[in-house]
């Protein structure tokens, strides 16, 4: 038998450990969750494949198959995306050439603005108006600050790839042991919270789920019907527009910034039933998809108030990032599993009691 001072000292030597493992990697935490999370998404869609007859029993190819395929859904809108980013600023290159040549003439529908529509005239005619302007303009424009933010944005871009590269790599192996890891999990679960522990990590399990199917379901569903919208309504590029929506949608009400945003420009352009069209168009589907069918999906799931959901989502996207969209809800599900079991567990006691 272990003496307290050796049991203390285990303990002491692991709870160190552990702290320096989580010091060596803590850069990359967030995409290790990443790839859990996307694990517990699809994880029944890799048994299905599994179970199947072109990939019986063959784990590895099967792990492999499924995290290309899920490389893929994620790059090729974003190869897109980049690629419709590189012609239109090819395009505005040929503009600002233009317009150091010429000047910028105000769009017309600029005076019609109420009230600031004179006065937004005149600036854009002193920034812009002539040759001259113009070019102190983009001079100004140019002496720093843009040749910056590009610079930025292309180490954002390179730094999320490989950020990405490596959720995929940790996706495969995560596929590739899954069960044993799992079983690890549920064991730990038990150890440490006894047989309820079980409940509370499937509880978690059905709560990320629940999240994605009511947060990015939705939201490419908003997308979708919103990107018609914007077709309908005349609007260029309608599926790139779409696609920003069903990305923001993701967070419930801010689709809004978008949509709103476009039926402001074809108001200002002077298309007034097409934006009056978009804007009540969307506020529907708002309507309808934020609090009935995203509540019903992922409250219904959980059993977890549609309020204790959304304040989940937002404080999980203050904390997190983009990975508490999924966290938030989850961490609350699984506190209110904890709080019911508990106050199930007093009126027992005071039960037995009387």
């Amino acid at each position: 038998m272990e003496n307290k001072t050796e049991v203390r000292s285990r303990l002491a030597a692991s709870v160190v450990l552990v702290l320096l493992g989580g010091w060596v990697l803590h850069s990359f935490l967030a995409l290790l969750i990443w790839a859990v999370v996307i694990a517990i998404i699809t994880w029944p869609l890799y048994q299905r494949l599994l179970a199947g007859k072109q990939f019986r029993h063959n784990v590895t190819w099967t792990a492999l198959g499924l995290t290309l395929a899920i490389g893929a859904i994620f790059l090729a809108p974003l190869g897109y995306g980049l690629s419709r980013l590189l012609q239109e600023m090819q395009s505005l290159g040929r503009f600002l050439s233009e317009a150091q040549q010429v000047g910028i003439p105000p769009p017309a529908w600029l005076e019609t603005l109420p009230f600031a529509g004179q006065w937004a005239k005149n600036v854009w005619l002193d920034i812009l108006g002539s040759p001259d302007a113009a070019n102190n303009t983009l001079h100004w424009l140019g002496t720093g600050t843009a040749l910056g933010y590009s610079k930025a944005f292309a180490s954002q871009i390179l730094h999320r790839f490989f950020g990405f590269l490596i959720t995929l790599l940790v996706l495969f192996f995560v596929y590739r042991h899954g069960e044993g890891l799992g079983q690890k999990v549920l064991e730990t679960s038990r150890n440490l919270f006894g047989e309820v522990g079980i409940h509370y990590v499937l509880h978690a399990i059905v709560a990320v789920r629940a999240t994605v199917n009511g947060l990015v379901l939705v939201g490419l569903g908003e997308g979708l019907l919103l990107g018609i919208g914007y077709a309908v309504a005349g609007l260029g590029h309608p599926a790139l527009l779409g696609a920003l929506t069903g990305i923001l949608a993701m967070i419930p009400f801010a689709a809004k910034l978008i949509f709103g945003g476009c039926a402001l420009v074809l108001l200002a352009e002077g298309h007034l039933a097409a934006g009056m069209g978009l804007l009540i168009f969307g506020l529907a589907v708002i309507l309808v998809a934020d609090n009935y069918v995203r509540p019903a999906l992922i409250g219904g799931a959980v059993k977890l108030p549609f309020i204790w959901t959304l304040l989940g989502i937002f404080g999980g996207l203050e904390n997190f990032g983009l990975l508490g969209l999924f966290l938030g809800p989850t961490l609350m599900a699984v506190l209110m599993s904890i709080w019911r079991d508990w106050t199930l567990d007093l009126s027992r006691q005071e039960a037995v009691d009387k």
